[in-house]
């Protein structure tokens, strides 16, 4: 039988024909682009524990292989502290998961101004080359003037002392608010203790300057109160009973009874 493909029946065939083969097209382009988008989101994520954590990135992408190396990623649950050994751990959304409900809780007292929080969360012990434990490394969230300021902060194995800060996007006021991505501003953090002798959380912004000798001040920026009291608030909270500490006191106590183990 002839195809003809100007009688209705032909056109109708080519134009199915057509529409098939362009939806497969569509399809097979969207999968590469979300699995490119998911390998580029990986290697930011990479980046950024490495570079909380103080660990030389290395040259090109040489960070791959240095964060396989030196780091074990969790998957947390809040509440509990407990790991979800079977997750995937990289490619787990946080924001998606805050804004499920199945998957999300309302703080209690949300200091932070999240709204929503995720019930599980990601985060990172690092090892140094002897395969001691260097740094756990935990994401932050929390509003700022204008908008929500995202980073991670790296705490050494007293679980009190900052080994660096990193803040990785925010929609603050140029010029102003964006002092949260300066590396001198956040080098201020390196080296200071979240709490006081008794526990409490005692990290905080100061305007007009840190004294000598003050352990857990850093310098506020002017004119900028808003986005500092808003990462201010959001460490209050992640570190809090809302956010890690469960999870910070397990480790305390793992520590304790020399159980933490090596790198992996």
């Amino acid at each position: 039988m002839v195809f003809k493909k100007d009688t209705v029946v032909g056109t109708m065939i080519f134009t199915i024909t057509l529409c098939l083969l362009c939806s497969f097209m569509i399809t097979g382009t969207a999968g590469v682009l979300k699995e490119r988008k998911l390998a580029k989101k990986r290697d930011e994520l990479q980046r950024y524990v490495l570079m909380a954590a103080d660990v030389n990135l290395g040259q090109g992408n040489e960070f791959r292989d240095i964060f396989a190396k030196s780091v074990k990623p969790l998957l947390i649950n809040l509440d509990t502290g407990k790991v979800d050994s079977d997750a995937n751990v990289l490619d787990f959304d946080e924001r998606m998961a805050a804004i499920n409900p199945e998957t999300s809780s309302t703080p209690k007292k949300d200091i932070a101004k999240i709204k929503t929080r995720a019930n599980d969360a990601r985060v990172f012990k690092v090892f140094d080359d002897s395969g001691k434990l260097s740094s756990v490394v935990v994401p932050f969230y929390g509003k700022g003037l204008w908008s929500m300021i995202y980073g991670y902060v790296a705490v050494e194995p007293d679980f009190n002392t900052i080994k660096g800060v990193v803040v990785y996007e925010h929609g603050e006021t140029p010029g102003i608010g964006d002092f949260v991505t300066d590396p001198h501003w956040l080098s201020l953090w390196k080296g200071k203790q979240l709490f006081d002798d008794k526990g409490k959380f005692a990290m905080r912004l100061v305007k007009g300057g840190v004294k000598e000798g003050d352990i857990h001040g850093v310098d506020a920026v002017s004119g900028a109160t808003m986005t500092g009291r808003g990462v201010q608030r959001a460490m209050e909270f992640w570190f809090g009973v809302e956010g890690f500490q469960t999870f910070f006191n397990q480790l305390k106590a793992s520590a304790d009874q020399g159980e933490l183990g090596g790198a992996k």
